[in-house]
């Protein structure tokens, strides 16, 4: 007698709510068209578990644990952005866009780690483009062990007989359970599979690494659910026309989500950038309009980065506001600001805003430096290389002050500049006078003159 009873339910694909019918929206989240059906076998036969077998509170202090595991990766970057290691039995999520460099950053991991045995499971490749590609890479292959496989029952079989320290799978989306009839991708599997994982890492004491892929809205492909599974989701981005790579943690219950990595890919794989502000910056000896350096801060790290920004007069009756590697929305609120406060009209000419190096930041330290490479532009006149700009700017044209200023006048003045300008608020408890760099401290954009264009 079979005793397994099929359930069917509704469970929305943003947020994980669970309904037993279909809703055409999701009352969690709002999101339309979002349920996915999903068949649950449940076995009648199982038996509520003994008194033995129920687990009981205990107090923090009866538990014993070990901070001190975390397993070096050998890459500064990639420790940095997890924490300082990878902590035994976390699931780690990885996504990036197709082509951006995720295989080769894990493969390359895992090659490189002789003291750990690794165990790379692809489902994309084969083992002879595993092999060709590790070739390419270099590094030891002893102690990483390759399964190229899409079955999630015979991954889970092989990791309890080889018993890996580290897990990496690329990528999830390849993998099928026998226990679902949905095909391999789909929200069914993901979810299931994952779930399986997850399980295995927490019993085995094993971190794995999950590779995931980003969809043409830019969101990690799979449940929204997927992202609260897990322990650790990293991002990986960056502009497949420039060689720099960006390796950031939007969640890590381990460590901070405000770091960076930094790599260069290159034809031997991906190269850790231990100065990113020197690559930032070009070399261009000339001083050009439209180009302003900016001092930001990426979780502990200063980086100067450079803002380039183009005015032109449009032929268009909508004149166009582009921005590259900087928040739109941020730029039509400056505009606006420059246009109400220093009564500059803007609104007949094309505005291009582009961060160099293809690098993305949210960091509102570099309106300054995007308002003067803006200003620079409309009146061709060059802003010095020697000159950096450190400010938030308000609705009113005032230079708020921005966090870690002490870092950011220490790696301008290590970088070579000769004068920075900051907000003269915000000020209190530092000492200024032991910076050798030029410092000049405004409140407000009125209070710019024309001396900002000399150096």
């Amino acid at each position: 007698m079979n005793n397994n009873k099929t359930k069917h339910i509704f469970f929305c694909k943003e947020c994980g709510y669970e309904t037993s019918k279909w809703l055409g929206k999701c009352p969690s989240c709002n999101s339309w068209n979002s349920f996915e059906e999903v068949s649950i076998q449940k076995n009648s036969s199982k038996k509520s578990a003994s008194p033995q077998e129920t687990k009981t509170p205990k107090r923090l202090s009866e538990i014993q644990t070990d901070e001190s595991i975390r397993i070096n990766t050998k890459s500064h970057e990639l420790n940095r952005v997890l924490g300082g290691g990878i902590v035994a039995g976390s699931v780690i999520l990885i996504a990036g866009e197709p082509g951006i460099g995720k295989s080769t950053l894990m493969l390359q991991f895992a090659l490189r780690v002789k003291s750990i045995t690794s165990l790379y499971v692809s489902g994309e490749e084969s083992e002879a483009q595993l092999k060709l590609r590790a070739n390419r890479i270099g590094g030891s292959a002893e102690s990483c062990l390759l399964l190229c496989d899409t079955s999630i029952e015979n991954i889970l079989l092989q990791i309890k007989q080889v018993k890996p320290d580290i897990v990496i799978i690329d990528s999830i989306q390849t993998l099928q359970s026998s226990n679902s009839e949905s095909f391999a991708g789909s929200i069914t599997q993901v979810r299931e599979c994952t779930a399986k994982l997850i399980e295995i890492a927490k019993e085995e004491k094993i971190p794995i690494f999950i590779i995931g892929h980003i969809n043409k809205e830019g969101n990690i492909a799979g449940p929204k659910i997927l992202e609260h599974m897990v322990d650790t989701v990293l991002i990986f981005e960056g502009e497949t026309s420039h060689p720099y790579r960006i390796l950031r943690a939007i969640k890590n219950r381990y460590g901070s989500t405000s770091e960076i990595g930094i790599f260069e890919m290159r034809m031997e794989g991906l190269k850790e950038i231990s100065n990113p502000s020197e690559i930032l910056i070009s070399q261009e000896t000339e001083n050009l309009s439209g180009t302003c350096i900016a001092s930001t801060i990426e979780g502990i790290r200063p980086l100067m980065i450079e803002v380039q920004a183009l005015v032109a007069t449009s032929s268009n009756n909508y004149p166009q506001r582009l921005s590259n590697g900087y928040d739109i929305k941020r730029l039509s609120l400056l505009l606006a600001v420059i246009e109400k406060r220093l009564n500059i009209k803007l609104y007949h000419k094309d505005v291009f805003i582009n961060i160099a190096g293809g690098i993305k930041t949210s960091d509102p330290s570099i309106d300054l430096a995007v308002v003067f490479a803006i200003l620079s532009s409309n009146f061709d006149k060059p802003i010095p290389k020697t000159s950096c700009f450190a400010g938030e700017i308000g609705l009113n044209g005032e230079i708020r002050p921005v966090q870690k200023i002490e870092q950011r006048l220490s790696e301008a003045e290590k970088m070579g500049f000769k004068k920075i300008i900051i907000s003269k608020y915000g000020l209190k408890g530092i000492n200024l006078s032991k910076f050798h760099i030029k410092i000049i401290t405004v409140g407000n954009l009125k209070d710019f003159n024309e001396n900002i264009f000399e150096a």
